[in-house]
This record gives C-alpha cells, structure tokens and sequence, in this order.
C-alpha cells in the first residue's frame, strides 16, 4: 500500500473517532442522537452545506459562502472528508447550571394577596412567554401549577404529559386521577395543596428533561417555593428528588426517609404513573406509609383508613 493512500485512510479513521466521541458527548446530556456516515468524497467538495450534509472546505475558504468550516473540539475534519448527519436532534443551549444550595431563604413571608399577586405575574410575563430552552418550540402551553399558595404541602412532578400540555394544568391526565385519590386519601382536597413540575413544558414522548432544560427551567420552581413556603415538600418519582436533593441514589434509598431542602422538610415516594404500572399492594403500602409522614409532620390527622 502507498503512503499517501495510508495516510488517507489513518485520516478518515481519526475522523470516525471524533465524530464518535462527540455523538458520546450528546448522549451524556440525555440527547439521542443517529449513527454518523462518513465516506470518502468521489467529487470536489460541494461548496454550500445544510442541515443534513457537512462538507469539510476547499482549501480556498473564501470560496465558501454559505457555511463555516466543521469542527470536532479543536480540530478541522480532514480535507475531503464527507459527514453525513440525518435528524441530529439540536445541541444543548449554553446553560450553566445553578449551584446547589442548601441555604433557607431569608425573604420576608407574604400575604396570602401578595403570593397570588406574585405568582399570577410571573406565570402571566415569564412562564407562559418562555424561550428559554427547545421545550419552548414542541409545547402546546405552558403548565405553570395550582393550588393553594398558602398550602402546607407541596407536590413537585417530573413534567407536563400529553393532557398537561393540551389543557395547561399538572397532573389531569390517569397519573393526575391516581395523585388525586391520594390527595382524598390524606384528607385533603386537589385544592388545598399545590402542584407543580421541574419543567413547565412538556418533553417531545414525555422523555425525561434534559440538564440544560432543567437548568433553565427550575429558577421558575425555585421562586414559586420562595413564594408559597410550604412545611413540606413531596418529590413524586425519581427525576425530581434527584434535582431537588443534588443526589444520585436511587429511590429505593431515597423514598420514606426525611430529607431537607433549604431548610424545608422533603418527602420523596413513587410517581402516579409508576404506580399505575406497578399497582402492587407493596407499592400502595409504600406510599400511604410516605403519605402518612407527611401527615404528621405538618399536625394534621390521619384518616382512620390508616389503622386498617
């Protein structure tokens, strides 16, 4: 074999190796992402690329005029080298985020009119016009949260389903029926708590959210507990303890034990929907001994179902 032909191929080689890593990199950020094709260029490379073809440059740059060159990191793509890339999902925006803190807040308490006020203005100018992340470009509506912003009790989902989306309220759908019978089961009714999600916006097939959708969404969250300032917080499933927590264990360690968060007692138990597809009595059981807790915790009585 020549050398020229070698080198030729060692740089198509190095090409794959870049391209994977970055399609790596995609997928640590909870992003799917396609196979790449790459192939050696029979013709002069096409002067004009889109969304689909990226063609490394003519060795005269100026002679390009509708694209940039291709970079993996810091390197160029060998010259006549070919990607091919179909339905690369869109990169992560350039979001930092926000470092965990554990500090109470120190903001003076509101007025129940103050907390309506405050919340009905940040839903009305923030949420409903938000840009802040790619959720923003497949969701029908915003879904902000209700309840009682003077509750004692709050319930933080993961995101907006399907029915969330189309009606612009958390928790309507079968997980929310099944949240509502829990909520009755406390005593309670859907109205004298308060129910939100960590993202406002519903995930394209209801996947989790991405960090950096998270990181832009959750401030929204964050200033809606500053708002209301509950006893106690219920995380519903694992994505959500895990953000509110900064943890990575798993449920099974999480669920029914106390935990804090800036100075607020926090309960995580399983999501409805887990529960509706794993509606075991040992399940059941699990969360009405969460639910029971939280009960306690806040000085309101268990109902007497809990003796049976």
């Amino acid at each position: 074999m020549s050398r020229p032909q070698s080198e030729s191929q060692g740089g198509s080689q190095r090409a794959r190796s870049r391209v994977s890593l970055w399609l790596r990199s995609e997928r640590a950020f909870g992003l799917s992402a396609t196979a790449v094709r790459i192939s050696r260029a029979t013709a002069q490379p096409t002067p004009a690329i889109s969304q689909q073809t990226m063609v490394a440059p003519d060795p005269a740059p100026a002679a390009v005029s509708r694209a940039a060159t291709p970079t993996i990191g810091n390197s160029t793509l060998p010259e006549k080298t070919r990607i091919s890339v179909e339905n690369v999902p869109p990169a992560p925006i350039d979001i930092v985020m926000p470092e965990f803190t554990d500090l109470p807040f120190t903001s003076p308490d509101l007025s129940r009119a103050e907390k309506i006020a405050q919340l009905s203005v940040m839903d009305a100018t923030e949420v409903k016009p938000c840009v802040k992340c790619r959720l923003c470009q497949t969701r029908t509506q915003t879904v902000f949260g209700e309840g009682d912003p003077d509750t004692k009790i709050f319930f933080i989902g993961e995101g907006p389903g399907e029915n969330e989306d189309r009606l612009g309220r958390p928790f309507v759908g079968r997980a929310g029926d099944l949240l509502n019978r829990m909520i009755a089961g406390m005593g309670l009714q859907r109205e004298q708590v308060f129910i939100a999600n960590i993202v406002k916006c519903r995930p394209p097939e209801n996947r989790v959210p991405a960090p950096d959708e998270v990181a832009a969404c959750t401030p929204y969250l964050v200033r809606q507990l500053e708002i209301i300032r509950p006893a106690v917080i219920v995380t519903l499933g694992l994505p959500s303890a895990k953000y509110m927590l900064n943890s990575r264990l798993t449920m099974g360690k999480l669920r029914g034990n106390w935990h804090a968060w800036r100075g607020i007692r926090l309960m995580p138990t399983f999501h409805p929907a887990y529960l509706l597809r794993a509606y075991t009595e040992e399940n059941r059981a699990a969360v009405w001994s969460d639910l029971k807790k939280v009960l306690q915790e806040v000085g309101l009585p268990i109902p007497a179902r809990a003796a049976r």
